[in-house]
């Protein structure tokens, strides 16, 4: 029986790239403004910051995944809808959400007034969805 795994750096990179999205996501997002001494202000500050880099690490991930794929011979053939749509969302939240985030908390931080908006929940829905995918792909990879 061959044990062997066809695509280690892909599947290590996926839910490497699923954890990082949960701890910063779902989890530092808002347990920072919870911390003593943490202001809005400072709270936002770090996010921006803290954003910024993983959506970084995301795409050092991205194609981490990409290129051990296309490296090993792999197709991705019915797979290939579970990696597209986490890329497809990485380029919308690289592109668009994050940089009208970075606006929003830039103007909060210098005192004017900041309209409401949904786009906190566009992120948060992205988020989700990327990370499903994501699971759904790694399993697809690892079978």
């Amino acid at each position: 029986m061959n044990t062997a795994i066809k695509y280690p750096l892909a599947i290590a990179s996926v839910f490497l790239w699923i954890g990082f999205v949960c701890a910063i996501s779902f989890m530092e997002a808002w347990l920072k403004f919870k911390a003593p001494g943490v202001s809005l202000h400072i709270g936002l500050g770090i996010g921006r910051l803290v954003f910024n880099v993983l959506n970084k690490v995301e795409w050092v991930l991205a194609f981490a995944v990409i290129t051990s794929l296309l490296s090993s011979g792999g197709t991705l053939q019915a797979s290939f809808m579970f990696l597209f749509i986490p890329l497809i969302l990485l380029v919308i939240q690289t592109f668009w959400l994050l940089p009208a985030l970075d606006v929003r908390a830039e103007m909060y931080i210098q005192g004017l007034a900041v309209p409401p908006s949904d786009l906190h929940i566009y992120y948060i829905v992205a988020e989700v969805c990327k990370v499903i995918s994501l699971f759904i792909f790694g399993i697809k990879i690892i079978r």
